[in-house]
């Protein structure tokens, strides 16, 4: 174990024959945690939609004992993208002199009346990329047309995006531009702590995020509201053994931030990355679907280039905002309730026929819980 500052890594155990899917270690890892924890309920929470898929389909919290509460938050960041994102998307894609590019996960996201998918069938020209230079490309074969990409993520998409539009202003690709909804972990989960529906003892960090950001600017949670974190990979070994490091946190009442994913992590994060980030953006309040404007959530384009900006530089008019009947979103994103407690879970709900966000997306909580179970 090694101390950086207030920061720690923790060097993981070497995986036996090259793979994180070891039962003997695994099983170790959780009879320390079930001897280190007895008597006590500890409550975490994963704030990454690929951590609530692997603790999912692997059934972790089945073999965790029962008073270890793992909580999925808002960490899908297609399922937090409101309505009004997805309304003003879908204005632009009705417009004939407009392409919308997005990535494939945003393609069934409902809005107030239809989602980019639904306009695309009605005739509005959207486009499904691979990466943010396929939207370039689009741009340069269509000089004629304007090409919006919808820009979607946390920290580790958000690179790309701001690259994208360095690009375009480099080469002088005029008719490109960006629909932003970018948002930022740590503010959120500041908001998540603060929220008293929701007792949480410690978060097992976004491993993905976290290799752009690093581990610091998490060290607020420790140190202000001490709370236990822990970066994470996302192999079973890796939850399991984050899970472990939390719980001795807690127990000992020192809370910190350890890193687990120590192959892809450093405190420091990605310095290139974040430089071409802040070269662009610069943080804004932002709206999440379900839970309402949280300051320093989001990232905006700066003034400078502003022309590369869609909301900017093309004009619509969005229908009135509407949220789908009877969809707890919101509260399954907060973990303040569980996709089971959703009247239309299973019913009307399904990832075939999906009404709210959480059930669109692969890493969305409410697919899941439909795929995996509890």
């Amino acid at each position: 174990m090694k101390f950086i500052g207030n920061v720690i890594k923790h060097k993981p155990p070497t995986p036996m024959n090259n793979t994180f899917h070891i039962k003997d270690l695994i099983s170790g890892i959780l009879e320390r945690i079930r001897e280190k924890s007895a008597g006590k309920t500890i409550s975490l929470m994963e704030v990454c939609g690929t951590h609530t898929m692997a603790i999912s389909s692997f059934g972790l919290r089945g073999l965790l004992p029962n008073n270890i509460r793992l909580i999925s938050g808002p960490g899908c960041p297609v399922c937090v993208t409101p309505n009004s994102l997805i309304d003003r998307a879908v204005a632009i894609a009705k417009r004939d002199d407009c392409i919308v590019t997005t990535f494939g996960d945003m393609m069934r996201v409902p809005g107030s009346s239809m989602s980019l998918s639904e306009v695309r069938s009605l005739g509005g020209d959207v486009r499904i990329v691979y990466s943010t230079m396929d939207a370039i490309r689009s741009a340069r074969d269509n000089p004629d047309k304007k090409v919006i990409f919808l820009g979607i993520g946390f920290e580790t998409t958000a690179p790309t995006v701001a690259a994208s539009i360095l690009t375009a202003h480099l080469n002088g690709v005029r008719n490109y531009s960006v629909l932003c909804a970018h948002k930022v972990m740590p503010p959120t989960m500041e908001a998540l702590v603060i929220n008293k529906k929701i007792a949480i003892d410690g978060f097992i960090c976004p491993g993905h995020v976290s290799t752009i950001i690093g581990s610091k600017p998490y060290l607020f949670l420790a140190e202000h509201y001490y709370k236990a974190c822990v970066i994470a990979g996302f192999e079973p070994l890796d939850v399991c053994q984050s899970i472990e490091m939390l719980v001795n946190q807690i127990i000992i009442r020192k809370p910190a931030v350890e890193i687990q994913y120590t192959r892809a992590v450093k405190p420091e994060g990605n310095p290139s990355a974040l430089k071409v980030l802040h070269t662009v953006f610069e943080p804004c309040d932002a709206e999440w679907r379900g839970i309402g404007v949280i300051p320093g959530s989001g990232l905006k384009i700066r003034d400078i280039y502003s022309t590369y900006d869609a909301e900017k530089v093309i004009p619509v008019t969005i229908e009135p905002l509407q949220e789908q009947e009877g969809c707890i979103c919101g509260e399954i994103l907060q973990g303040i309730k569980l996709p089971s407690e959703c009247s239309l879970f299973k019913n009307l709900c399904t990832p075939e026929r999906p009404i709210g966000a959480c059930m669109v997306s692969s890493e969305g909580t409410c697919a899941a819980y439909y795929k995996y179970g509890v």
